[in-house]
């Protein structure tokens, strides 16, 4: 009954969404016929387009990911958008600095991006178990601390002087990650992708540690009477997160860009937790809800370009959303009926 009972519920939270999107569509723009069959059907026009959805929706997931975590133990760091943007920044100075031979090189990067996310991702975790700092607070602070030290440092050390914008110099071409198709911008960290949220549904569902994991964010208070550490739980917890996302913030400056230009906050953490909510926190269905998003917002920008309605209206979407998917009395009534009927017929 809650399986089919979330189906419904999400399908409803969509249908509500996407009627919404249509009447404001139809009562602000002058084209809605265009506005609407780009918003919606734009990506399928071409290969490019639809590859190009793929392709934003790879660092969707990761963050998604970390976030999907951190929200299963019970916790709140945001801290994935420090470990991404580092995680990038790290990607930077290894794919300039450090000449490897191919194949070799992004798989070091990787693995010191990770290493490096994770210890940033640790940070809140070692705040809240020793000295009950909010981790959601903390998160944020160091967000913007790890921002700014990123951007000094490619600022410091590995700037282009000669570029006409704030940029690092060019990446080896050791380092990149190659493109899957022709033409499109699916590179292979969408594989890369697609394994982590294989790895992680093993972690979370398939293992002790995940076991522990669960419990703790669903009854803490039974989780410590059980034998469960859950200090250990939530500093292991947001350690994994934090290397996964400094991981997605790899693939992303190794698949998409040829040099570091970040220089704003990707904010991708603030993404990740619509996917997390999306998702259900389940790593499995993660790809699908990262899928999703890129869609409409890939759509939107089509939009945006062929019609007169601007791209923000996805806003609009993923607020509707989060507001329907995370609000309890939404269609609990009709929840409370179809249990009343099953009573009955068994009772009969």
């Amino acid at each position: 009954m809650n399986k089919k009972f979330t189906a419904v519920r999400l399908a409803c939270a969509f249908a509500i969404a996407i009627l919404l999107t249509v009447i404001i569509i139809f009562s602000i723009s002058n084209e809605p016929g265009t506005a609407i069959y780009n918003l919606f059907l734009g990506p399928l026009q071409s290969k490019r387009h639809l590859f190009d959805v793929f392709a934003s929706s790879i660092p969707l997931m990761f963050t998604g990911l970390a976030l999907g975590l951190v929200f299963k133990s019970g916790n709140f760091s945001m801290i994935a958008d420090a470990s991404l943007y580092t995680g990038g920044v790290i990607a930077a100075a290894i794919a300039i600095m450090i000449p490897l031979p191919m194949i070799i090189h992004p798989i070091v990067i990787f693995i010191v991006a990770a290493l490096i996310g994770g210890v940033i991702g640790s940070i809140p975790a070692i705040l809240k178990v020793k000295f009950k700092a909010n981790e959601l607070v903390t998160s944020l602070m160091f967000n913007y601390v790890f921002f700014y030290l990123g951007i000094y440092t490619v600022n410091r050390f590995f700037v282009d002087r000669e570029a006409g914008t704030f940029a690092s110099l060019k990446y080896s071409p050791t380092a990149t990650l190659g493109n899957m198709l022709s033409g499109t911008k699916l590179h292979w960290g969408f594989v890369i992708a697609i394994v982590v949220v294989i790895l992680l549904y093993l972690l979370v569902y398939k293992t002790k540690f995940g076991y522990e994991i669960r419990i703790s964010g669903s009854n803490p208070e039974f989780a410590k009477y059980s034998g469960i550490n859950t200090s250990r739980v939530i500093i292991l917890t947001q350690v994994i997160a934090g290397a996964v996302a400094g991981l997605g913030g790899a693939v992303e400056q190794l698949g998409m860009y040829q040099r570091f230009n970040w220089q704003d906050s990707p904010s991708y953490a603030w993404d990740g937790v619509i996917i997390a909510i999306l998702s259900g926190n389940n790593p499995k269905f993660v790809p699908f809800a990262a899928f999703f998003l890129a869609y409409i917002r890939v759509g939107a920008d089509l939009m945006s370009r062929r019609s007169d309605v601007q791209n923000e209206l996805v806003s609009i979407v993923q607020a509707v959303l989060i507001l329907f998917i995370t609000a309890e009395r939404f269609m609990a009534g009709w929840k409370q009926r179809q249990e009343a009927k099953k009573v009955l017929k068994e009772e009969a």
